[in-house]
């Protein structure tokens, strides 16, 4: 009350500065970091370190702190503390090494709120563990890996080239007829068939995928991670949101339908599989409460098996255009091994050892996905430093794949990254595009940088 008494005509600002008081303070309170905790830049009240990152480049800009801080520092956008990991030998140590205690996800309101926290991206624990195995084992059983998956790719590269002639040589735009074409191999599995290019209801799927995978990693929704309370105000976290609705409102449909057709003697779909496994875990109760986990995990399959390899298959035209020189070792590669008159087969690749190290290099310099989001599933003590249970760990692939003790040329496209003196194709321990270790299976991309042909970005490789 005394300090009411202050403002007698004006209680609201009173009130308004005994909250800002309060906020202050248990900002300050839960800045407290336990012992041996990560160091980092020192933050800012409210706003912690974010007046030091450019979040439409925050790997570059988290590298750039690496250079100070070392390779295991902690960082605060906003209210929210973050670890990051940066480099080839912290990263692998962390996937690799320490995989149990790094395989955790983080309950980052963007995430929580796109997957429910369930399906096979976003989800942790038990349920991760009994999702990933059935995925595996299911897709699997389809023929990923496998001679089928070879059949299915090479018929609809044959519709693709077809597209490509329709044009007479007259440009067109490449980047939605490369993720349609993707997009119907996982499509052959999940549902069983494929879809024509000009389908509305495949069309508008795909977008919607499309668009949210590049809103995710944007500066607005690294903001809404920060400041949940403000997401009314962050748009694309609605358009997000919006998109979800739609995209499960389209699934559901084909759920349906699997359901009504289903035969427990004849599974011919990942669709199918998936509702007969919940509905023997069930033991003949309704599915629909298993729905949104069947609707987020087709969702997660979707957007992973599409988004990753047409994203690498723009970024290779784009770089096939700018380095015509490689493009033409490649195409005489190509002529010799495989010739005119049939579709690349997997036996090809072995005597394609110059192919074989553009992809990869494509791969590298694309730098597709940026950071991983993990958290601790239990205390942790790491390189000399303790992370708490449920500690956020950005752990950032740019910086491996870009790291100058293990690449020659780090900032250039060089095929000779992955070849020998002899011009045979050599692996690379730092060459890991897609993660390490437990959940390197799944190739998500939420945080893409891509070429001018596949979308506009703001978050594109840096290119020295």
């Amino acid at each position: 009350m005394a300090l009411l008494k202050l403002f007698p005509t004006d209680y609201t600002l009173a009130l308004s500065l005994l909250t800002l008081f309060l906020f202050l303070v248990v900002s300050v309170i839960r800045r407290r970091v336990p012992m041996n905790f990560p160091p980092g830049p020192t933050p800012l009240p409210l706003i912690g370190n974010l007046h030091q990152l450019d979040l439409k480049r925050l790997d570059w800009s988290l590298i750039g702190l690496a250079e100070k801080y070392g390779s295991v520092f902690s960082v605060e956008l906003g209210p929210l503390k973050a670890v990051v990991l940066t480099g080839y030998d912290t990263v692998k140590d962390a996937l690799v090494n320490h995989a149990d205690q790094f395989s955790g996800r983080p309950h980052l309101p963007i995430y929580d709120a796109v997957s429910f926290q369930t399906g096979v991206i976003f989800s942790e624990g038990k349920l991760w563990q009994e999702n990933r195995k059935f995925v595996i084992s299911a897709l699997r059983g389809f023929g990923m890996g496998k001679k089928s998956i070879e059949d299915r790719i090479s018929e609809e590269a044959s519709f693709l080239v077809n597209v490509f002639e329709s044009h007479k040589g007259q440009p067109f735009e490449t980047a939605q007829i490369m993720y349609l074409a993707v997009s119907n191999i996982i499509c052959s599995i999940i549902f069983g068939d494929r879809f024509d290019y000009n389908n509305e209801v495949f069309i508008q799927l795909t977008n919607m995928v499309n668009e949210n995978t590049r809103l995710l990693g944007t500066a607005p929704i690294h903001l809404f991670n920060s400041y949940p309370s403000l997401g009314f105000l962050i748009p694309s976290r609605r358009k997000i949101i919006q998109n979800l609705v739609k995209m499960h409102e389209i699934l559901e449909g084909f759920l349906k339908a699997a359901k009504e057709t289903l035969s427990e003697n004849s599974i011919q779909t990942f669709i199918e599989a998936l509702i007969l496994r919940h509905q023997q875990e069930l033991g003949g109760e309704d599915l629909e409460s298993k729905k949104k986990d069947i609707v987020v995990t087709i969702t997660d399959l979707f957007a992973a098996g599409t988004e990753t390899t047409s994203t690498t298959l723009c970024w290779g035209l784009l770089l096939m255009v700018n380095y015509p020189e490689i493009q033409r070792k490649v195409q005489d590669e190509i002529d010799r091994v495989i010739g005119a008159g049939r579709f690349p087969r997997t036996e090809d690749q072995r005597h394609m050892p110059y192919t074989e190290a553009v992809i990869h290099e494509i791969q590298r310099f694309a730098n597709i996905v940026t950071n991983l989001s993990h958290s601790t599933t239990e205390d942790t003590h790491f390189r000399g430093c303790f992370l708490p249970k449920g500690t956020y760990v950005i752990l950032l692939l740019t910086s491996v794949l870009y790291d100058k003790t293990q690449w020659e040329k780090p900032h250039q496209f060089n095929p000779a990254h992955f070849l020998d003196a002899d011009g045979n194709f050599v692996k690379r321990d730092a060459f890991m595009p897609f993660s390490a270790g437990r959940r390197v299976w799944l190739k998500w991309s939420f945080s893409c940088s891509s070429p001018p042909c596949c979308r506009s970005s703001t978050s594109r490789p840096h290119q020295g």
